[in-house]
């Protein structure tokens, strides 16, 4: 027969109710009173009901997780998985489980949100991406459900929680140390145009080429998918040019590693010929020949503030909204 909550109870002489508390981690049950309870409940092998108590609690204990595009492709970039890896971890802490989006197109990602939302199947949404126009953002506004944005918003920051880096300095200060090294030919490779991760830094590599009295020049700056295939695209629109540039800042390690690529069948060298920064201080950064400088924007460190301030959210519907900014340094190797 299964154990109950009536038999935990009767073991630690304390009452169900005390022992549905301290299952729901109540900050009114004494620290002492807990240990003895969770004690009793491994000893006794007794398991919560969390469909019951979700029932009960109106609660769902699940997060969703909305991804840019279908998992397949999204999880083919590190930046994901460590992200994700975040968020599964502190989810875990709080004894919170996961609902993943499958969506390959906009509409299709916003008809799951939907479904997670008018289905009750989750309490709380992390989005894992920030871009224009997103009808996902005035959905959730509008249906008041907690969620947080990683990345900034393009609009009603006063009434969305988000966490993200300071991408235009970045973009900038690694755009000024490609300066310093004497380069005055540099191309900027971004993700998906309309992506805020995206705009911030090309508004960051435009602010520095600016103030270092550098000529903007527009087919310097292409955009394509954050994906290897992305960077080689890239490079063969760079070498369709009449003149290429001496350095590239990439906005993505994966996308740097199709640049390098393309770039080593071309017979031109890294950093002699074109030198290259990127982001996210990935694997990739370590592994890549030679070994590729990228900005460390901890990625980790993103998933964990999340997951951190969407539980506060669900936790206390009054949590007033936050903008945490995670900090970021520049990790300098051999590709430039």
């Amino acid at each position: 027969m299964a154990v109950t909550i009536r038999d935990v109870a009767d073991a630690t002489n304390v009452s169900p109710s005390t022992v549905s508390r301290v299952i729901s981690d109540n900050p009114r049950i004494s620290q002492k009173t807990k240990e003895k309870v969770r004690l009793a409940m491994k000893e006794l092998g007794y398991h919560p009901n969390f469909i019951a108590r979700s029932l009960v609690n109106q609660s769902t204990s699940v997060i969703g997780v909305v991804f840019p595009s279908s998992g397949d492709t999204a999880f083919q970039n590190p930046f994901f998985t460590e992200v994700l890896r975040a968020i599964s971890e502190g989810a875990h802490d709080e004894k919170f489980g996961i609902q993943l989006t499958t969506g390959k197109t906009e509409e299709e990602i916003l008809n799951d949100v939907v479904q997670m939302v008018q289905g009750k199947r989750v309490d709380g949404l992390i989005l894992l991406y920030s871009r224009q126009d997103d009808p996902i953002i005035d959905y959730l506004l509008e249906q008041n459900i907690p969620f947080v944005l990683v990345g900034q918003p393009t609009s009603k920051p006063d009434h969305i929680t988000y966490v993200d880096n300071d991408n235009c300095l970045a973009a900038k200060e690694g755009t000024e140390g490609l300066i310093h090294l004497n380069h005055k030919k540099i191309a900027f490779i971004g993700g998906v145009n309309g992506l805020m991760v995206t705009n911030k830094r090309l508004a960051g590599y435009k602010q520095a080429l600016k103030e270092a009295n550098i000529p903007i020049q527009e087919d310097y700056i292409i955009f394509d998918d954050f994906l290897i295939e992305g960077g080689k695209h890239a490079v063969e629109k760079l070498l369709a040019l009449k003149e290429l540039p001496t350095a590239v800042l990439v906005t993505d390690d994966l996308m740097a590693m199709g640049v390098m690529q393309s770039l080593n069948e071309e017979g031109l060298r890294i950093p002699e010929d074109v030198a290259i920064l990127s982001f996210n201080n990935t694997i990739f950064s370590v592994l890549s020949n030679p070994p590729l400088s990228s900005v460390d924007i901890h990625i980790f460190d993103l998933g964990l503030e999340a997951i951190s301030q969407l539980v506060k959210r669900i936790k206390n519907p009054e949590e007033p909204v936050s903008h945490s900014i995670i900090p970021y340094e520049i990790v300098i190797r051999s590709s430039c």
